[in-house]
């Protein structure tokens, strides 16, 4: 029983640390795409288009994380493994779903999503993160 705590303790920590790691790769994808500095903006700045942008960004990894951990071998290793390489598929997958985006709507998406005022562009990027999400989890079953 200790042994399967410890062994179940390891395996939360290591996915926990996927987890981290993909999420910080996600802000870093965020602030690539968006003019500025992404933490300035937002916890300084208070730029609401540029929070809901990162927070749909985190929530989509976080799903996909989820999604491979759900599917993944009972070998540690190899769950942890499929795990990272489908959350960066996902990352990939949102990066060129901004850059279709940006270039089926007017303007520079990623100045318009960092703008002071609210603008609706960010919830259809938003939503884009999530479907995307959603896509990556569905291949994953």
């Amino acid at each position: 029983m200790l042994k399967e705590l410890l062994n179940e303790t390891v395996s939360v920590l290591a996915f926990s640390g996927v987890g981290i790691v993909l999420m910080v790769l996600g802000f870093v994808l965020v602030d690539v795409i968006t003019p500025g500095n992404l933490r300035k903006q937002i916890w300084l700045e208070r730029n609401r288009n540029a929070t809901v942008l990162l927070a749909s960004n985190l929530l989509a990894v976080g799903m996909i994380v989820f999604a491979a951990i759900s599917a993944s071998s009972d070998n540690l290793v190899v769950g942890i493994s499929y795990s990272f390489v489908y959350g960066v598929i996902g990352l990939i997958v949102m990066g060129v779903a901004f850059v279709l985006l940006d270039l089926l709507t007017p303007g520079k998406l990623g100045a318009i999503l960092v703008e002071e005022n609210n603008h609706p562009a960010v919830w259809v990027t938003a939503a884009t993160h999530i479907a995307v999400a959603l896509v990556v989890m569905a291949g994953l079953s």
